[in-house]
């Protein structure tokens, strides 16, 4: 990957902080490490299988990744390494999990989430994968399987007040994708299918991707790669009040991942043309510091 500056960049925001990016490339099926401005990049995984969703676990020192696969082969899996690449090992293999999409760690329930788009669900595993379960069915079958409205693809999770947040992006550009919220916890007697406590938060999105969730302000932000102008824009709302989307960055090329760096008052964006975005938690400062760089998935921020 080569560091290249766009020229419409503005300052960067002026809080010092350190950590590593870690950006998938769909494209070229790896996984890349850097630091926060794109230099000293490392290649730290190849021979990856249609890589989406990323997250770190810093206090074991591991990386876990979502890999689609081929979705009529619902071979989708879920790997982990350590931070340089090194000890890889799958730990949900094909045939658990049809199409992984994007996914969160929650640290403190030692918990990995994720999306199942083709699957129609929302999961969750232990970190070595085992007690895989399924919190939300939203289909099941070819049928409801074209039916992208169903389709389950971002996901972060409130782990104070035991939520999950995560989106169905509906068809290409339909306008019809939605924002959900649930409790972690299935209600008494009610199953993934049938439970009665899914709230809508934000609906007739045009495409939206992936979450993150700023727990501390309780604020929501989320990529779309729809049409403008509301989509290929990054958005946030507050998840206590009801308020309409602000949208905070716009002219993405298809956004997908997002990175939330909060004490540093800062984000991470990926979009599928190959850029790879900063800028201030409230949209200011945007800097384009990587662009061309393949087919760009997931991206997660550590301080390491």
């Amino acid at each position: 990957m080569t560091v290249l500056e766009a020229t419409k960049s503005k300052n960067s925001s002026s809080v010092a902080r350190s950590g590593r990016l870690f950006v998938l490339e769909l494209s070229g099926d790896r996984i890349h490490s850097m630091k926060p401005d794109g230099s000293d990049r490392k290649t730290i995984v190849t021979d990856c299988r249609f890589p989406d969703g990323i997250a770190v676990d810093l206090e074991a020192g591991h990386i876990y990744w979502t890999n689609m696969g081929v979705p009529n082969l619902n071979d989708g899996s879920i790997e982990r390494a350590d931070l340089d690449g090194g000890n890889r090992k799958i730990i949900i293999p094909p045939g658990v999990t049809y199409t992984p999409k994007q996914m969160h760690l929650d640290e403190e329930g030692k918990k990995l989430y994720w999306c199942d788009r083709e699957g129609m669900r929302v999961m969750r595993a232990n970190l070595d994968g085992s007690q895989v379960e399924t919190l939300v069915e939203t289909g099941r079958g070819d049928k409801d399987r074209k039916d992208q409205t169903r389709w389950c693809v971002g996901i972060t999770v409130d782990p104070n007040r035991r939520h999950i947040y995560w989106t169905q992006k509906g068809p290409d550009n339909g306008d019809l994708g939605r924002i959900f919220r649930a409790n972690i916890d299935l209600p008494k007697g009610e199953s993934p299918a049938n439970r009665s406590d899914i709230e809508v938060l934000f609906d007739r999105l045009p495409e939206p991707i992936d979450l993150e969730l700023d727990v501390a302000n309780r604020v929501l932000y989320w990529t779309d790669r729809g049409d403008p102008p509301r989509g290929n824009t990054v958005n946030r709302a507050p998840i206590d009040t009801k308020a309409e989307p602000e949208i905070l960055v716009t002219h993405l090329m298809e956004g997908i991942g997002i990175a939330l760096d909060v004490p540093g008052n800062r984000m991470f964006v990926t979009d599928f043309a190959g850029s790879v975005y900063s800028a201030d938690l409230d949209g200011k400062n945007e800097r384009n510091f990587l662009y061309a760089q393949g087919n760009l998935t997931g991206i997660a921020y550590a301080e390491i």
